[in-house]
């Protein structure tokens, strides 16, 4: 295997690393997705839940840091436009060079898409959902496992990307050779980037570890949190979805921290379910107070690799160099 970090996803986007900022809902503002743009990243604000004044803020910010690099798009939630598609409207009117996708049919929103001249990435967690997004016209797919923070499927039907991107990639190579894959789910350092080209993919959407930077949005107390936790200190469960009023559709749930407010309810769904006041006043003082043994931080298990919470161009430099290292040189490199 003759590998180098220059990938089919380099050369179609212009970038200069194969590396996607995950679009996570309030924390991919403006300001990373612009720093990613400009280190020659794919910068994609977390456009998330479709909130209109939110999208149109950061994304504003993201055109004025990095707009001329070509480089900025935008994701969103898909059960969220199915209720309020204005925030992705919005978003096309400025002509996007890629939009996300995630957690739902794209199929209705494909034709404005790509009227607006953007590619469209569409996040997948299984195989059988990827024959829908080739349906829509996604020129890439994005294979999440389920080690990923935040959103992703439950523990009964999530992949590993370790087994998931190569068979993706197989089942792509077979079907749909121009489709581009990227891997989401544990990328965090140069080592696990190397490691998505090494399994197929063309590069990486990279979510917890830039989410611990400078420029991301999640609060100081919440990154602080995530450098003295290990890989092994989250979970994936419903608790912070209830706590924070959002109704997922199943089979989703949510990966964070496993704080003490977490252990609590971990094993009482059910009964949180029912009757979630008490604790999610509870919940709601924690994040007030910059409380984050009651407040959640969305960390996937990668959370193990982040040790420091730098710019995120010095970030994505220092990724790419280790990449480049472990793969060797691009052809006709000195």
């Amino acid at each position: 295997m003759n590998l180098t970090l220059q990938s089919r996803f380099t050369r179609r986007f212009g970038l200069a690393t194969p590396i996607a900022l995950a679009p996570m809902a309030f924390a991919s503002g403006g300001a990373l997705a612009a720093a990613c743009a400009q280190a020659g990243a794919l910068g994609l604000v977390g456009g998330g839940y479709g909130d209109l004044d939110w999208t149109r803020r950061e994304y504003s910010l993201a055109l004025d840091r990095g707009g001329d690099t070509g480089r900025i798009g935008c994701g969103f939630i898909v059960w969220k436009l199915d209720e309020d598609a204005s925030a992705l409207d919005w978003v096309l009117e400025h002509r996007p060079r890629a939009v996300m996708l995630s957690f739902g049919d794209p199929r209705p929103y494909a034709q404005r898409i790509a009227a607006a001249g953007a590619d469209l990435l569409f996040q997948v967690q299984r195989l059988e959902q990827v024959p829908m997004a080739l349906e829509a016209g996604a020129s890439v797919i994005v294979a999440q496992g389920g080690e990923a923070g935040g959103h992703s499927m439950n523990a009964l039907n999530s992949r590993a990307i370790v087994s998931f991107v190569p068979e993706l990639a197989d089942w792509l190579a077979a079907h749909s050779p121009q489709t581009l894959l990227l891997a989401a789910g544990g990328i965090a350092d140069g080592r696990t980037l190397a490691a998505a080209r090494v399994l197929g993919a063309d590069g990486a959407v990279v979510g917890s570890r830039l989410w611990a930077t400078a420029e991301g949005l999640a609060a100081d107390g919440a990154k602080r949190q995530a450098l003295a936790t290990s890989g092994d200190g989250t979970a994936r469960s419903r608790v912070f979805d209830i706590l924070r009023g959002k109704n997922w559709p199943a089979p989703y749930d949510f990966r964070s921290i496993r704080n003490e407010l977490h252990r609590r309810w971990e094993d009482r769904i059910d009964e949180l379910a029912a009757a979630p006041q008490a604790a999610r006043t509870d919940y709601e003082a924690g994040m007030k107070a910059g409380d984050f043994s009651r407040g959640h931080a969305t960390v996937g298990e990668a959370v193990g690799l982040i040790h420091d919470l730098p710019p995120a161009a010095e970030l994505i430099a220092r990724m790419t160099k280790q990449a480049e290292g472990l793969l060797g040189p691009a052809p006709g490199a000195a």
